[in-house]
């Protein structure tokens, strides 16, 4: 068994310049696989569509078992339209998620008789449980995985149509770690009547209200994501337990998949044995040299080389 499982959505990225898979989810996943640590991804593809042949075609060059894969002969991969802004700085781009896609009816039986043994840790997110089918299969398995020990990493990623102080509640309550960005923290404070500073303040002027929000989801650890003011941890008391500073980029390409990187980094260090506080500067610094790359997974495969050894035993204990 993998040491961690993903949940939730893989799909197709449609750029201007031709469709790319993508997903949260799978981008974690490869990540991590290309990293040295192995993942599995649960997730549900068309049955035999262009989408799902450009997922499973990424998967294989990273290695990824296809052993969690499921196949819907009705709906078809899901699609995500990309409206690019690039800017001078990369810009932000925004999403059209296209509804009803196969993910949406992702199954817990052919997973909970996949598991023999729970994994050490479950990566999962609010989009993938938009509709009433995979919400219910993800929050099954996350129940019956967090019994049984596994340590539940929430990625919240509010999106449309999973923006939803209900939802949010349901994820929180099925967390341990979780990890959001300045906006989300703030939608989150808000949601629960908690008060906030404003977005770009400094990590310290969160942790009354990220401690209240902690005690009240029992999460043991929030990771706040700054973009180019770097990251936070705070840890189970609310306090702010590790800093991260941001490199200086030379060149911003495109920021699609920086937080995942930061995810899949962070987890992967962490997983290997590193402390919180350089598991966190390695996933600052990770997210910031693929904002110098195009797309969530470089082309290149030698991208990872340098970061495969800044993980390696030897470089950690030196």
């Amino acid at each position: 068994m993998a040491p961690v499982l993903l949940l939730g959505e893989a799909l197709v990225d449609e750029f201007a310049s031709g469709p790319v898979a993508g997903g949260a989810p799978l981008n974690v996943a490869r990540s991590l696989q290309a990293l040295g640590q192995p993942a599995l991804l649960a997730t549900r593809l068309g049955q035999g569509d262009a989408g799902a042949a450009l997922v499973l075609q990424s998967m294989r060059r990273f290695g990824l078992s296809e052993a969690a894969l499921q196949f819907d002969a009705e709906r078809g991969t899901g699609r995500v339209s990309v409206i690019e802004n690039l800017g001078e700085q990369g810009g932000e781009h925004r999403f059209e998620i296209h509804d009803d896609a196969a993910w949406d009816h992702l199954q817990a039986e052919p997973l909970l008789a996949l598991l023999a043994a729970p994994p050490r840790l479950v990566y999962f997110g609010s989009l993938a449980q938009r509709r009433p089918v995979a919400r219910a299969s993800i929050q099954r398995l996350l129940d019956q995985l967090g019994r049984q020990g596994a340590l539940r990493y929430l990625d919240l990623n509010l999106r449309a149509g999973s923006a939803t102080p209900e939802l949010a509640a349901a994820c929180l309550a099925r967390a341990d770690w979780l990890k959001v960005n300045e906006h989300e923290l703030a939608r989150l404070l808000d949601w629960q009547g908690l008060p906030g500073p404003a977005p770009d303040a400094a990590p310290e002027a969160w942790s009354a209200g990220v401690r209240a929000l902690m005690q009240h989801h029992g999460l043991q650890r929030l990771l706040l994501t700054r973009g180019a003011l770097g990251a936070a941890s705070f840890d189970i008391e609310g306090r702010v337990e590790a800093l991260a500073l941001a490199p200086r980029l030379a060149r911003v390409v495109d920021t699609v998949g920086a937080g995942d990187g930061f995810s899949a980094m962070l987890l992967a260090a962490w997983l290997g044995g590193q402390g919180v506080s350089r598991a966190l500067a390695l996933a600052v610094r990770f997210a910031a040299a693929l904002c110098g790359e195009r797309g969530a997974v470089p082309a290149r495969d030698g991208f990872y080389d340098r970061w495969q050894q800044e993980l390696s035993p030897e470089r950690f204990t030196a």
